[in-house]
């Protein structure tokens, strides 16, 4: 049973999400009811958080034991002597999974109400507590030590500093104000830091604000999934063409060892800071960042190498990692999203401009990892296609680990083909109830299960560079 409503998207983006799931290869396979099923439920799995919080141990600071340990003493305290277990992911073994408790049911909810916007609104269901900026509204006589009720504005209509809010919201659970509402709304300099404190949220997770900083990332597990696929050898030369926040690139520089160069390209300035700045809290030194356009990275009229700075000279790196710009419509929990359908279908081109670049930038004999957070059809399994047809120089590889489903129909691709994809669809289980009694009973391989199903929407392809393209550049 949902406890949120589904997702919410405008009625042309839902019919283009609908076109593609069902497709006539899928419906030739699985009939129009079933496809339509599977369908609605997505639509329901992607308004609701995932059943477990991943986090990724940084291997390069420190053994799994050890964090594992300091981690149960820090849920320990956070959630008031609650035995929450902790487990290793036997696949991924810089891994831990947290159980999200929830959704909980009997909150009661308070007279005093606070509205934040939907995207405060996503963190909260996973563990954040209620940060000054997201408040969006807040009550009458809200002083600091009340007991508030917080909701969110999923369809963003709440005027920001109104006294009540009677729109669309949905209740997120309990905490205590930091700050009056006198405060927030003052016109003062914005105040930065925690508004509301969650006592009572609806979902159970735990709160990872500078918690063990520089021993742990806070992960969804296909993302963790694809850099093992990727699988860095010490030694190499990777290229991150989309890198920002930096997640995925420090895992490269850990599974490496800290041994060869890992160079991450993001155009945005202040993104690329942020990869510096976790790089440094890893203390991981093999990474250098840049801001750079990766559609921009290659340069072909270039006699010699920039010392090591984009743009880059054709076939320079091992190993690239295209985790490319998207609509993100796997992302959960994500209960509206107000883009038009031009912008949901601008990602496609872009992707295959980043492709293009990576191909000519990789080794003959090297790996390109393609990934996305998205669950359309266009941008997952249609790329493959195109870059099968366009590139004969790339094989599509069997992927290891492979944890999730194998791809969608609808691109005209082999079955065994699909079997080399993966991708994760949340909907293949169903809404879970959590709670600490369910958890003392759950065996372990039971709870791997389901935090390999029960995660974000996720897309996973990886090719390898059979032969040069160099050659056929000289012919033209």
């Amino acid at each position: 049973m949902s406890t949120f409503p589904k997702i919410s998207l405008r009625p042309e983006v839902e019919n283009y999400l609908k076109e593609g799931f069902m497709n006539k290869e899928i419906l030739s396979v699985l009939g129009k009811q079933e496809a339509e099923r599977k369908y609605e439920t997505l639509l329901n799995h992607l308004s609701h958080p995932p059943s477990f919080t991943t986090v990724r141990v940084n291997t390069h600071l420190a053994s799994v034991q050890q964090v594992k340990s300091l981690l149960l003493d820090e849920l320990q305290k956070q959630f008031n002597g609650i035995s929450i277990p902790i487990l290793q992911h036997p696949d991924l073994q810089d891994i831990l999974l947290i159980p999200v408790i929830g959704p909980r049911k009997n909150i009661q909810k308070q007279q005093h109400e606070a509205i934040v916007g939907a995207q405060c609104g996503n963190a909260v269901l996973r563990g954040a507590h209620v940060y000054i900026p997201g408040i969006v509204s807040a009550s009458k006589f809200m002083k600091a030590g009340d007991v508030i009720s917080v909701y969110s504005d999923i369809n963003g209509r709440c005027k920001k500093g109104a006294k009540e809010f009677d729109g669309t919201k949905v209740f997120l659970g309990n905490g205590i104000s930091e700050v009056s509402r006198k405060e927030i709304f003052s016109g003062l300099p914005e105040l930065k830091g925690i508004g509301i404190r969650m006592t009572e949220p609806v979902y159970l997770s735990p709160s990872f604000d500078n918690v063990l900083p520089g021993y742990l990332f806070l992960q969804n597990l296909p993302s963790a999934v694809v850099t093992h696929v990727l699988n860095p050898q010490p030694g190499e030369k990777i290229l991150d063409l989309c890198a920002a926040p930096g997640g995925k690139t420090t895992h490269i520089a850990a599974l490496m060892h800290d041994q060869g160069e890992v160079i991450a390209l993001d155009k945005i300035p202040n993104k690329v800071e942020k990869i510096k700045k976790n790089a440094s809290l890893l203390k991981l030194h093999s990474i250098r960042a840049f801001c750079f356009d990766g559609t921009k990275a290659l340069k072909l009229d270039m006699v010699e190498d920039t010392k090591g700075k984009p743009p880059f000279l054709p076939e320079s790196f091992d190993r690239i990692l295209l985790d490319a710009p998207c609509s993100g419509m796997g992302q959960r929990p994500n209960m509206a999203c107000g883009w038009t359908l031009k912008e949901v279908t601008s990602y496609q081109p872009l992707q295959r401009k980043l492709f293009t670049v990576a191909v000519q930038l990789l080794k003959p004999g090297g790996i390109l990892v393609y990934s996305t957070c998205t669950v359309t059809l266009a941008e997952n399994e249609e790329q493959v296609a195109w870059a099968l047809t366009t590139f004969p120089c790339l094989q599509l590889q069997p992927q290891d680990p492979q944890i999730g489903g194998e791809g969608m129909l609808g691109a005209g691709l082999s079955f065994e083909q699909l079997k080399q994809l993966q991708r994760f669809d949340p909907s293949v289980v169903p809404l879970q109830n959590t709670d600490i009694g369910s958890l003392r009973d759950a065996r372990t391989e039971d709870m791997i299960w389901l935090a390999n199903k029960d995660c974000i929407g996720f897309f996973i392809a990886k090719f390898m560079k059979c032969k040069s393209t160099q050659e056929k550049d000289h012919q033209k």
